[in-house]
């Protein structure tokens, strides 16, 4: 069955009402028991695990027309019992982490977030160009994205050049690298200054040991955490949902589901370069100002890289990316 349309005035009533909801949490006393501010933590179909104000965590139905309510999210609630609530508002957001899923259709993966933390190791084996669409998912929505290489006491001489040869890349055009073991908790207290005080979400492909790395960051909590699948060298997915989680020192951080894939449909050529941080401040010295950087002639971005002022790997990244953006297979019901 469609979900009916709401038509413009509805939306700005829905809108209204809302507003109208977070001004009245706002100016009652906290555990009153009528609207209160809350914090999303965990979303579950058409429930969402919301923390009060005193650190208590209710489960709580959604009301209808809520929009997309999202692990980060700040709501008003109102509690029903003794331990259930009913989700009656959403607060604006600074930002919103999504992505378009293969139906075509934009899903919320996390909300006011200030840094994305890409992680990766030796296996299973990382590949640059899902690297390089976080990154220009973390660049567009304006927070700091931070490499994080788990699993570093599986690198060896064998392994650990390869890596280095696609880090390098990244480091030279200043971006923050980690190393970290979740087995041996070695880079851990970098670990722990980098997160403190900021909202952080741990992003990457499924078995990088995302949940791994949080569970030695938070050894109170209980987090489930999978093996790596032997045949295929490609993590399961353990974490189903994304949920935040507060650390002692300062700071929270998202656990997302593991992806292997991270389109990037919904944006345009000019916004994929945004996204490449060496590539945006060329785009405007280009001759022609439709330049695709292709072949045409007087190109910034073309002339940068066969000088060696651009990394060969990255600006074909970036084609790559550009050239998927039309080729999309998407589903239907």
């Amino acid at each position: 069955m469609t979900k009916r349309k709401l038509s413009h005035q509805q939306s700005r009533r829905i809108a209204q009402n809302q507003q109208r909801r977070s001004r009245q949490a706002s100016e009652q006393p906290q555990g009153s028991g009528i609207d209160e501010h809350g914090l999303v933590i965990a979303r579950f179909s058409k429930q969402a695990d919301i923390e009060a104000a005193d650190g208590k965590v209710w489960r709580c139905h959604l009301r209808a027309n809520l929009g997309d309510i999202v692990t980060g999210d700040r709501v008003v609630w109102q509690q029903h019992d003794e331990s259930s609530g009913v989700i009656v508002s959403v607060e604006p957001c600074r930002n919103r982490l999504q992505r378009p899923d293969s139906y075509g259709k934009m899903r919320a993966v996390a909300a006011n977030i200030d840094q994305v933390l890409i992680t990766l190791a030796p296996e299973p084996e990382p590949h640059t160009g899902l690297i390089d669409r976080y990154l220009v998912a973390a660049e567009n929505l304006g927070v700091t994205p931070v490499l994080l290489v788990n699993k570093s006491d599986l690198l060896s001489s064998e392994n650990e050049h390869p890596i280095e040869k696609q880090l390098i890349h990244y480091r030279n055009i200043g971006y923050n690298v980690i190393r970290a073991s979740a087995k041996t908790a070695s880079g851990m207290d970098q670990l722990k200054h980098e997160l403190k005080s900021k909202i952080s979400i741990f992003a990457g492909q499924s078995g990088v040991g995302k949940s791994s790395l949080i569970q030695q960051l938070l050894p109170g909590e209980d987090i489930k955490i999978g093996e790596l699948s032997e045949q295929v060298a490609k993590g399961r997915h353990t974490t189903t949902h994304s949920r935040l989680y507060h650390f002692p020192e300062g700071g929270d951080c998202i656990d997302s589901p593991g992806i292997r894939e991270f389109g990037l449909w919904h944006l345009n050529k000019d916004e994929v370069i945004q996204g490449f941080v060496e590539l945006k401040p060329l785009a405007g010295q280009c001759k022609f100002r439709d330049c695709n950087h292709e072949q045409e002639p007087g190109c910034a971005i073309n002339t940068a890289v066969e000088k060696g002022q651009i990394s060969a790997e990255r600006f074909s990244s970036f084609r790559r990316i550009i050239g998927s953006l039309d080729d999309v297979d998407i589903k239907t019901f």
